[in-house]
């Protein structure tokens, strides 16, 4: 299958540039060939698709919890602690019954296509067969994905937790099922340390070393759960290294999310595994967890990518985001300039497109052998004034609806 597009494409070369091209987009099933200025000779007579407005890069969530999608929006009034114990924890609950999660995991799904965003690393539940159905229905629609069936075996709900036993043999069998799969695929996902016993990550660690999987979970996201993290691991300097020792972190994607509190360790061990931290803005406002230092960890040689964290978050349009990160830039820059430098909307748009697609793969960009998923942004301009692709995407991602996406490609192809 060829796909040619034509119009004004945008994309991010890196943190603090953004490129634009006017040009022919061309792409062999689904696989970027070339943006040429002017279409080659031997594409003569192929069918061109025209274009207005923006094409960018389709949008990366590196943290999403799938299963709280019906939590957005509500309970934002609570704490992290209080938040999880008093309303999250009995929902997810919920997920035991596969006529409760299904439905609202197909939501779920149509409403990232419907935002834009076409690879996620999400969370599920503890639920085996919750979480089968959604890496399946995923990998059916061709999303690109790390899927995770979620390990608690201490520090939550007697309804919401398993033996160690059942945790590690459900996990093997997930893994067993969907290692295979082509773009959505499994990843190991201990919700944080203070829910899992020692003996579980070292169980979790043996199976990440045999299917060759990676790790997600929550890292030094709020002062409580580093605390509560090392109580349970006293032997430990640093929440991170907990899945360092456990052997989490040497054999796929390493992705921690929110980052808010690292030690200077922490931010050694997840460089050292080429890890990436996943900056939630509107998540770590609702439950007053923190603001990350984006900018200086980059500085520090820190990968950073986006995630909307529904439900702590409110928005499952990632892309907003995008804003949130450069307004909490500046709000953490203005009221503690000590190290915490801001960041402009080239570097959040880096985050929300190519940040987030190295963990998939060559996603993210307009480049040869960068997967074609992409979108187009319009109806942002003003009465008599023409906006730069550049202006756009900032536009969109301030104030933009899902009307403005006015064509959507998914591996080279329209959906």
């Amino acid at each position: 299958m060829r796909t040619i597009l034509h119009g004004d494409f945008l994309w991010s070369k890196g943190p603090e540039e953004l490129t634009t091209q006017t040009g022919y987009l061309v792409a062999n099933d689904g696989v970027i060939e070339d943006l040429y200025p002017v279409l080659p000779e031997k594409y003569a007579g192929h069918p061109v698709t025209e274009h207005k407005g923006a094409i960018v890069p389709a949008f990366c969530d590196l943290h999403v919890h799938a299963s709280q999608y019906v939590e957005r929006g509500l309970g934002m009034d609570l704490l992290l602690s209080d938040w999880l114990n008093e309303y999250t924890f009995p929902q997810e609950a919920r997920f035991a019954d596969p006529a409760y999660a299904e439905p609202i995991y197909d939501a779920f799904i149509d409403d990232l296509i419907l935002h834009g965003t076409f690879a996620v690393s999400a969370f599920a539940t503890i639920h085996r067969g919750a979480t089968s159905y959604l890496i399946r229905r995923m990998e059916e629609k061709g999303l690109y994905g790390y899927i995770g069936k979620v390990n608690m075996n201490c520090g939550a709900p007697d309804y919401l937790t398993e033996t160690t036993a059942e945790s590690l043999r459900e996990t093997e069998q997930f893994l067993e099922e969907f290692s295979g799969n082509r773009t959505a695929k499994p990843i190991l996902t201990p919700r944080f340390a203070p829910t899992c016993t020692e003996e579980l990550m070292r169980g979790l660690g043996l199976l990440a070393a045999r299917y060759g999987v990676g790790l997600q979970t929550h890292l030094v996201e709020s002062r409580w759960e580093a605390s509560a993290a090392l109580e349970g691991y006293p032997d430990c300097a640093c929440d991170t290294e907990i899945y360092e020792r456990a052997g989490l972190m040497d054999h796929g994607p390493v992705i921690g999310a929110h980052f808010i509190f690292p030690s200077a360790k922490d931010i050694e061990i997840l460089k050292r595994h080429n890890g990436v931290a996943v900056h939630c803005p509107d998540a770590t406002v609702n439950i007053i967890a923190g603001i990350m230092e984006t900018g200086t960890l980059q500085d520090r040689g820190v990968a950073v990518a986006l995630g909307s964290d529904i439900g702590g978050g409110h928005n499952i349009g990632v892309c907003s985001q995008a804003a949130r990160a450069v307004q909490l830039s500046k709000l953490k820059h203005f009221y503690e300039p000590e190290n915490n430098r801001q960041i402009g909307f080239a570097n959040a748009f880096h985050l929300l497109t190519r940040g987030g697609g190295q963990v998939f793969g060559k996603l993210g960009a307009f480049e040869p052998g960068y997967i074609l998923n992409a979108l187009v942004l319009d109806g942002l301009h003003d009465p008599g004034i023409v906006r730069t692709p550049a202006e756009i995407a900032e536009r969109f991602c301030y104030i933009g609806t899902p009307a403005n996406i006015t064509a959507r490609y998914l591996s080279g192809k329209r959906i």
